[in-house]
């Protein structure tokens, strides 16, 4: 699979470690930083719809469990970092092929090891375990080939690299692939003939007997008119041994004991032959993997993505041509997504957004959110350009339905939890809020809206707050955004959202007008 080129961050790429290339552990994490991952989805991912793309994602892929990779922030820009480096290397066409094939050839492999866990007779067992190894070391074999020849750049893919070259001479792999090569072949060369005598099978070697089919075809080929009912029965080739075939194949296996004593001590000497650390590649290449494809699909309608610089020094943000990446995976194909910019200098920390209903303001409350969250798992994000912050807690409060179960109103609900918010909030991090007091009098979320921006000020951090309350878009550092309409028919929404004055017009006569209230 091709995978348009991913644009470079706004600033240098990360640069290798003079130190060299580090002993292979894992390639979701660099050296020492190691990972609780998140078993459920954070708070927020409700609000920014950011659940539905991960589902999309790993979809197909549930033996992995990636999910829990696309939960859990990194721990430090380092892993950052070091992600974008392979997701950089990964991009190259003929890489990505090499790790799909690989992983193809292993999920094949676990397939076999499942059949033969199933399995209820011996040698069945047996067969399906040899044709596991098999496939596991031929897997090796080309992956190791395929990546000797390969330009890779980034630390993770270089450590793996080396820890494969170290394995494939290793002598438990050597004597692995060498005792399984002498295993197949001296099955292959088993001949045996089975005689059926009514309800009598006897099964004997095969003494190079004279096998008279070609001669009787031959015979009878003159005599051959047309098409011809076929009588001949066909064999089905069922998963299962049924009880004759075990049968058969118990006495084979005591006409050959040669072969077969050797088979029996192979499957137990080698009964986990699988290397831990393949494993660990073969699972957490697959974050990269899927989530590549998942944006090819997205690049070939012209979308546009690029590896962010993710900086924890300064909260000047930004993104160019971005967008709600759930919505682009929802309706991406059928229609044009329209992107938006947004940016933050010095002094500024808070988009006020307001405008017309049904503007886009929420999609780009959502975009601000998933961006970040993208970034700070080490992932590329939709846009041309951006630089996004590394928070430590994200946080999102958006408009619900009143919970008919729940004696508090609306706005005490709103109230209780943007508290709980605040409180657990620190300077380093991200809050987005849409419409959470639309439920109360224009006056009383005038002075809530103020006291809780005044709060968010206080505390200095980055925030998004989508208002019908213009008036708020005046307090320090803040900036105004507005969702825009077609000039010449208000009822357009243009869903573009720019930097200008808050207006205060809600279009609402134009709305009036074309529902025939005067």
């Amino acid at each position: 699979m091709s995978v348009r080129k991913i644009a470079e961050a706004a600033g240098p790429p990360p640069i290798e470690d003079a130190s060299g290339v580090k002993p292979f552990e894992s390639l979701m994490y660099d050296g020492q930083e190691g990972g609780n991952e998140l078993l459920e989805p954070p708070p927020y991912f409700a609000d920014t719809n950011l659940g539905q793309v991960v589902e999309t994602v790993y979809t197909g892929r549930e033996e992995y469990d990636l999910a829990q990779f696309f939960y859990t922030k990194a721990p430090g820009l380092a892993t950052i970092a070091y992600r974008q480096q392979i997701f950089r290397d990964l991009q190259d066409g003929g890489l990505l092929a090499t790790v799909q094939r690989f992983a193809a050839q292993m999920l094949k492999m676990r397939s076999y090891l499942r059949g033969a866990r199933a399995a209820r007779y011996k040698y069945q067992k047996e067969g399906l375990f040899l044709d596991a190894a098999k496939t596991y070391c031929g897997a090796i074999a080309a992956l190791h080939g395929d990546l000797a020849a390969a330009e890779l750049s980034s630390r993770g893919l270089k450590s793996f690299r080396r820890y494969l070259d170290d394995y494939v001479i290793s002598e438990e792999f050597r004597s692995l692939a060498e005792d399984t090569r002498r295993r197949a072949d001296d099955l292959s060369r088993v001949v045996y003939k089975v005689t059926i005598q009514g309800s009598r099978v006897t099964v004997s070697r095969y003494e190079s007997e004279s096998d008279y089919s070609a001669e009787i075809q031959q015979t009878f080929e003159r005599f051959k008119r047309g098409a011809t009912k076929d009588y001949r029965v066909e064999f089905r080739d069922l998963a299962e041994m049924n009880h004759v075939e075990a049968q058969i194949s118990e006495l084979v296996a005591k006409l050959f004991p040669e072969v077969f004593e050797p088979l029996d001590q192979y499957c137990g000497r080698y009964a986990n032959f699988r290397d831990h650390k393949i494993g660990v590649f073969d699972r957490e290449v697959q974050f990269y993997v899927a989530y590549l494809e998942f944006l090819a699909k997205l690049g070939s309608s012209g979308l546009s993505f690029c590896f962010p610089e993710v900086t924890q020094e300064s909260k000047e943000v930004f993104a160019y041509d971005t967008f709600d990446l759930a919505l682009a995976n929802k309706h991406g194909s059928q229609n044009k997504v329209v992107v938006n910019d947004f940016f933050l200098k010095d002094p500024e920390r808070i988009i006020i957004v307001s405008g017309p209903n049904q503007g886009g303001k929420t999609t780009f409350a959502r975009t601000f959110a998933q961006l970040h969250h993208l970034a700070n798992i080490g992932c590329p994000v939709p846009g041309k350009r951006a630089r996004l912050f590394h928070f430590d807690k994200l946080f999102t409060q958006f408009e619900r339905e009143e919970d008919l179960d729940n004696l508090a109103g609306r706005l005490e609900t709103d109230l209780h939890r943007i508290h709980a918010t605040l409180s657990a909030a620190t300077g380093n991090s991200i809050i987005v809020l849409n419409e959470i007091l639309s439920s109360t009098t224009l006056h009383d979320a005038r002075f809530l809206g103020q006291r809780i921006l005044e709060r968010i000020i206080d505390l200095d951090l980055l925030a998004v707050y989508v208002t019908f309350i213009d008036e708020l878009a005046a307090l320090p550092k803040t900036v105004s955004m507005i969702s825009t309409i077609v000039p010449e028919d208000p009822e357009v929404r243009t869903f573009k959202i720019v930097r200008g004055d808050a207006n205060g017009l809600a279009y609402a006569m134009t709305i009036a007008e074309k529902h025939g209230v005067t």
